[in-house]
């Protein structure tokens, strides 16, 4: 009995949306003959759009290439300050790292100048590390 009631109520829904839909497509309101095959221009100048368009992408490289160096200065800092802290002979929290380019600059305290050498080396042998500024005091 339900289930002959929920066909009967399908297929009277299917067929109401037959009807809507044909009755739109006879009476003009779907599809139109008379649309024009393309759509025209607003007025934009093209040229200026193109140089725009040509100037925020080189803003976009120039903001992407300072984006990967900061990434891979971060990258090298932290890397340096991995091994530092890996390391039993390093105090590491007394230790700063700034990174610029292939430049590590190391500032702070250490207890003696044995550790000294130790953070120096451990800078130096880090990969992308060409230059190692040492502003380190020893207590």
């Amino acid at each position: 009995m339900f289930r002959a009631l929920f066909r009967a109520v399908l297929l009277l829904i299917v067929v109401v949306a037959a009807a809507a839909y044909l009755l739109g497509w006879k009476s003009g309101t779907g599809r139109r003959d008379d649309a024009p095959a393309t759509v025209g221009t607003s007025g934009v100048n093209t040229d200026r759009a193109r140089a725009i368009g040509a100037s925020v992408g080189e803003k976009t490289a120039v903001a992407a290439g300072e984006a990967k160096r900061a990434l891979t200065d971060g990258q090298v800092t932290a890397k340096i300050k991995a091994k530092m802290a890996l390391d039993d002979t390093v105090k590491a929290v007394n230790v700063d790292v700034d990174t610029n380019g292939s430049t590590v600059t190391l500032s702070g305290v250490v207890d003696s100048a044995a550790q000294r050498n130790r953070v120096l080396q451990l800078a130096r042998e880090t990969a992308g590390v060409t230059t190692v500024v040492d502003h380190l005091r020893v207590r």
